[in-house]
């Protein structure tokens, strides 16, 4: 088996499950109890706490642990809008957000905000000199995606925080960091950010756990109330065992990473040499010189990226045609239409998305793969 569906979920490292395996066992109390046993679970959360808040560089009181991504972006999007509604009605985005944020959007429009959809280049890269004239007195929040989840683009953050100062200094920015954590080096303190939501199954951590870095001073309402977990901010039984994994992943990451990111650039280098190579009319939808090196979008011409997916599902290669949040819909892709694509460029287009268990040895093997699937669908097609 080929794994390349790495942006949609990763493969739990074997460390991180046996540390929840005999957490499980361990550490099983309710954090909220009162006598040792909750107290030993609120501890391990606690340091499960402080290694994430190490390797972001913030202090652990700025961590909120949450059931996901999307729920972290929720939160954010959410309590910032609903807290800033006197000041203002102006939200800004993008048009290649992730679906639990565009979604957002859509939600708050119909309650009569306006919200300004900001364009991007051909390599999905924000349009700063819009960004600038768009920001006004009303602009409450600017919402923007670190790194985009199907072509891999990385945002300047910190140029964006620069302009908002410069426009609107009361404006909050909350960055969907899903991508991008431990995936790309960054200083979330230097980037300026309000707020930066994460999740643990992107990197090799149990599914059901996430993150929100909530910058100190920066208040922020609940939107699910109950029992006050999670300094208030989210009610409700801490995944006790999943934070766990998520920090012993984080910890492992932390001493892999520039290995790890190297390892994944030389196999996306030589993967899209070789494709190149080998197979005609395709298009490199991911900017090579400003994404992560984690992510390659290729379109295959005169294709369906959804057989093409099935065709190497045969042959045991996985691939994905865009958002697992969003690709069992019928929709093109919004991200690749933002970025001016042919229709039978988004039509033919697959995501590849890579890990450290990726290996340079399956290359050749992949592209024949691809190939005579390509080949074989183009003649179905031209009939």
């Amino acid at each position: 088996m080929i794994y390349l569906d790495n942006c949609a979920t990763t493969k739990i490292r074997q460390e991180v499950l046996k540390k929840m395996y005999d957490s499980y066992l361990d550490d099983f109390g309710n954090p909220s109890s009162l006598h040792r046993l909750g107290f030993k679970a609120e501890k391990r959360i606690k340091e499960a706490r402080e290694i994430i808040a190490d390797y972001l560089k913030v202090d652990s009181s700025e961590l909120f642990f949450t059931s996901g991504g999307t729920e972290s972006n929720n939160i954010a999007v959410q309590s910032i809008i609903n807290g800033s509604q006197r000041k203002g009605n102006h939200i800004i985005t993008t048009k290649i957000e992730h679906p639990s944020v565009l979604n957002i959007m859509k939600k708050y429009e119909s309650q009569g905000f306006r919200v300004t959809y900001l364009d991007v280049n051909s390599y999905g890269e924000l349009d700063l000199d819009e960004l600038e004239k768009s920001i006004c007195d009303d602009t409450i929040l600017v919402s923007i995606i670190h790194v985009n989840n199907e072509i891999g683009t990385i945002q300047d953050i910190k140029r964006v925080k620069e302009i908002m100062g410069k426009e609107n200094p009361n404006a909050l920015l909350h960055v969907d960091g899903v991508q991008s954590f431990g995936k790309i080096p960054f200083n979330l303190k230097a980037l300026g950010v309000d707020t930066f939501s994460f999740s643990g199954h992107k990197v090799h951590g149990p599914k059901g756990v996430g993150g929100l870095y909530i910058r100190k001073g920066l208040k922020l309402d609940p939107i699910v109330y109950g029992g006050n977990q999670e300094f208030g901010l989210r009610s409700g039984t801490e995944n006790v065992q999943g934070i766990i994994g998520f920090g012993e992943a984080v910890r492992i990451l932390s001493s892999n990473f520039e290995e790890e990111a190297k390892h994944v650039e030389n196999l996306r280098r030589k993967m899209v040499e070789a494709l190149s190579e080998e197979i005609e009319d395709i298009r490199i939808n991911t900017p090579l010189e400003n994404s992560s090196p984690y992510i390659l979008n290729i379109s295959f011409l005169h294709t369906r990226g959804e057989v093409l997916l099935h065709y190497l599902e045969e042959k045991e290669i996985y691939v994905s045609t865009g958002s697992a949040c969003s690709s069992k819909g019928t929709e093109k892709s919004h991200v690749l239409k933002a970025l001016g694509l042919r229709d039978l460029e988004i039509d033919g287009a697959i995501r590849m998305c890579f890990s450290y268990e990726s290996k340079e040895e399956d290359i050749d093997f992949i592209v024949k793969a691809i190939k005579d699937s390509v080949l074989d669908i183009r003649k179905i097609m031209m009939r």
